[in-house]
């Protein structure tokens, strides 16, 4: 039954423009083909709190003035940049109450796939990706001395502690971790993209990519698009929003509700405006801050951003189950899981301190059913069986599912370098720098949430005695049964 349960990586990660479907390699793969080497510069961020109250730098204040004279923000504008803790920030410049409008950023200053369809390169950019041309048109601008969006690019960040960003040194404290697999998986798909737009477009058209465009360059878009970019949007899958995007996180916040919204420019203009509001009331000097996504795990915000949270229920792991083609009753199998809205393969993703979810235990016990239980898979049973499956089916059939998953937990916990005592005793010592401070908390994050999952099935392995199965509760709706579990014989009259 090797095939009943995978805990290889695999990221439930939501994104308007990102899907790799290349399998996951591990670290080893980096050291093949083109390799990517990423040394950042971080004139704009700081290791260290420092007040909201110190002089932007230089290129934030021309970026500022910019804003200023084309009318996108004046001396009223109730936020405006500062240097934070997180480097850039939007800084309330008096007291903003909630659901507030903090600034406003009429269309003509968003870049999307509509910008760069306008741009020169647009016309070699129809077939892309939308991330791909909107990626593309950001390297190009950087590249342009001259380039109207050259305040804008000034500004932004070199790179992020998105995990995307670390060496091999640092990918390496994620040892056994699935968001180890996640992330060298999304390098191979970049990788794979720009090879293509390379062959496709850019050496095709060297007359409108006259300097070259590196792995490296690639790499970077996409981090800014992936850590910057806006979405579920009107209209709107992919979007940058120039000082918008200035908006940093706050785990304090627990509501997305307020933060953004597109709405028309008013009786006199027809232009879209990109509104940013604050989901609570801030005081002047204080940083106005947003909720990023209640449901991402810290492995997406690690992935995504480059920080993770102290909450407990951030912390995840995503459980793999599959149909083996070999299992004779594939057909019928997949014919029932297919009907409850799941396939062949399926993902479940397991939070610390939650219940499983709910269709994980019946997708197990399909998976695993057999021998004596296999009639069930017949069509009389297949309007009910999923039914059926939502409670214990036999003593075998739960044995074995119990000791598989349990199996495979202990499988993934050896897979990693440290314990969670290890991992806890680090976080208790202080002093990591930010991205070690990430690998050691999602780490022990994933080991808690598989020693809870281990748990989960430990008490239904000793519980195995006491369950009711499909055969007991057959003989009580037929009424075989007493009250005591002991079998009714009838005698002939």
């Amino acid at each position: 039954m090797a095939s009943l349960i995978s805990l290889s990586s695999s990221s439930s990660s939501s994104s308007s423009f990102f899907s790799p479907m290349k399998s996951l390699k591990r670290l080893a793969s980096l050291k093949s083909t083109t390799k990517i080497i990423l040394r950042c510069r971080r004139t704009l961020t700081v290791s260290s709190v420092r007040s909201p109250e110190t002089e932007p730098p230089p290129a934030v204040q021309a970026f500022w003035k910019w804003l200023s004279d084309e009318k996108v923000v004046s001396a009223k504008t109730p936020a405006k940049p500062g240097v934070v803790q997180e480097g850039l920030g939007l800084i309330a410049q008096r007291d903003i109450g909630r659901n507030e409008v903090v600034l406003e950023v009429p269309k003509r200053f968003w870049i999307n796939p509509d910008t760069v369809a306008a741009s020169e390169i647009g016309k070699v950019c129809g077939g892309l990706k939308p991330w791909v041309s909107v990626a593309l048109f950001l390297i190009k601008e950087k590249q342009r001395k001259d380039s109207p969006w050259r305040l804008y690019l000034d500004i932004l960040p070199d790179c992020t502690d998105s995990t995307i960003y670390w060496s091999e040194e640092e990918l390496s404290e994620l040892q056994g971790a699935q968001l180890l697999s996640t992330t060298l998986g999304v390098k191979e798909y970049i990788q794979t993209e720009f090879e293509r737009v390379e062959e496709e477009v850019i050496l095709p058209h060297k007359q409108l990519f006259p300097s070259a465009i590196s792995l490296n360059d690639f790499l970077w878009a996409f981090g800014i698009l992936r850590s910057r970019a806006f979405s579920r949007l009107r209209g709107q899958n992919l979007v940058l929003i120039p000082l918008a995007d200035l908006i940093n996180h706050s785990q304090a916040i627990s509501t997305e509700e307020y933060a953004w919204e597109i709405k028309g420019g008013g009786i006199f203009s027809r232009e879209l405006l990109f509104s940013l509001r604050t989901p609570v009331s801030v005081k002047a000097g204080e940083q106005v801050l947003i909720q990023y996504d209640m449901e991402k795990s810290n492995a997406e915000l690690a992935l995504d951003y480059g920080f993770i949270e102290s909450r407990p229920d951030r912390n995840a792991y995503t459980l793999t189950l599959e149909i083996s083609e070999s299992d004779p009753f594939f057909g019928d199998k997949l014919d029932i899981a297919e009907s409850n809205g799941l396939g062949e393969t399926a993902y479940f993703d397991i939070v610390l301190g939650r219940s499983l979810p709910p269709a994980m235990v019946p997708y197990l016990r399909l998976v695993a059913l057999g021998g004596t239980d296999a009639f069930l898979l017949e069509s009389i049973f297949r309007n009910s069986i999923w039914g059926h499956l939502e409670l214990p089916v036999s003593r075998a059939n739960e044995e074995l599912i119990c000791r598989v998953v349990r199996d495979a937990c202990r499988s993934a916990l050896s897979g990693y370098h440290t314990t969670v005592e290890e991992d806890e005793k680090l976080k208790e010592g202080g002093k990591l720098k930010p991205r070690m401070e990430i690998a050691v908390g999602i780490r022990a994050g994933e080991k808690k949430v598989l020693q809870q999952i281990d748990g989960i099935f430990e008490e239904r392995e000793l519980e195995l005695d006491e369950l009711e199965y499909y055969q007991d509760r057959r003989l009580k709706d037929l009424g075989l049964v007493g009250e005591q579990g002991d079998i009714i014989f009838w005698e002939p009259k």
